[in-house]
């Protein structure tokens, strides 16, 4: 099911933030040279599709994917305007690094840089941790959207 945020309640969490400082995090925009690394990790941790997708986000003017760094190391990355316009995904981060609120971090990156960009809502495609969308970024869900507009159109061998 697609989920979907109203940006004018997503803001910055200061709290967040301190503690991605506390943990030696840094969370920021991808830089084009950054193509091949990157979606080099997405591929290999995540899967050829959302490597796919990544790439589309790199093509964006900026870059529309965000990084999490821990000692020049990335560790997570989150993109938006990649499926489509206004959407956010895909989004993932290195199993031994989640739960320290990165995932939420990139989350609020890549929906704060959507409402700069103008938008007004946000749409999350083909949820799968539900629970935390409503909790961190009240999104809620799209009605009659399952299994997702854009799920399934193409199946790869992921």
């Amino acid at each position: 099911m697609d989920y979907l945020v109203n940006l004018s309640l997503v803001k910055p969490v200061p709290a967040l933030d301190a503690r991605m400082e506390k943990a030696g995090v840094m969370i920021r925009r991808a830089l084009a040279p950054e193509l091949e690394l990157v979606t080099g990790w997405v591929r290999e941790k995540f899967g050829s599709s959302w490597a796919s997708e990544t790439t589309v986000a790199f093509a964006r003017q900026p870059p529309t994917c965000f990084l999490a760094m821990r000692a020049e190391k990335l560790i997570g990355f989150a993109c938006h305007e990649s499926i489509a316009r206004g959407f956010f995904g895909p989004t993932g981060v290195e199993e031994s690094a989640r739960g320290e609120g990165i995932g939420h971090a990139l989350l609020l990156a890549c929906l704060l840089d959507l409402k700069t960009m103008g938008y007004g809502y946000a749409i999350i495609g083909d949820v799968g941790p539900s629970a935390f969308y409503e909790r961190t970024v009240g999104a809620t869900p799209i009605p009659h959207s399952a299994p997702g507009v854009y799920a399934g159109l193409l199946k790869s061998a992921d």
